[in-house]
């Protein structure tokens, strides 16, 4: 794999990595401290802006993942590719319609936002386990 590769697709790994962490750990907890007028407010705007950061890193890993499994498959590679399927599929299936809940004004008593921490501990986790794997399959 070429060093140009290898360097884009770990600063993309790595910093999707931060970016859950901070999303978990700091943004979605701190929605519980809004009333229920200010998180509609804020979250339209959240939700437009995290998009512009998210979405191009999404992309790009996800395409980096999908051309290395078509020209250079490894068993590292595969993994990760579908650790990234896995990160979509929750992504759009569970924490996208969770939001769009909130941007509905369905969030009474924080429960849509305690669904919304505890199904993005699951992204969290995988790219997590993407990064891990693909410093590993640097390393190797």
């Amino acid at each position: 794999m070429s060093e140009i590769l290898l360097v884009t697709r770990l600063l993309l790994d790595f910093g999707l990595l931060v970016l859950i962490w901070i999303v978990q750990l700091i943004i979605y907890p701190g929605f519980a401290y809004y009333t229920q007028d200010q998180l509609l407010i804020w979250h339209s705007k959240y939700t437009t802006f995290i998009t512009i950061i998210v979405m191009p890193l999404m992309l790009g890993q996800l395409a980096l993942y999908s051309i290395q499994l078509f020209l250079h498959i490894d068993v590292y590679v595969l993994i990760i590719w579908v650790l990234i399927v896995l990160i979509w599929s929750a992504t759009f299936l569970q924490a996208v319609p969770l939001h769009n809940k909130i941007a509905q004004n369905k969030n009474k008593n924080n429960i849509i936002v305690n669904k919304l921490i505890k199904i993005n501990w699951l992204r969290t986790v995988l790219w997590t386990m993407v990064f891990a794997f693909s410093v590993l399959s640097a390393i190797f």
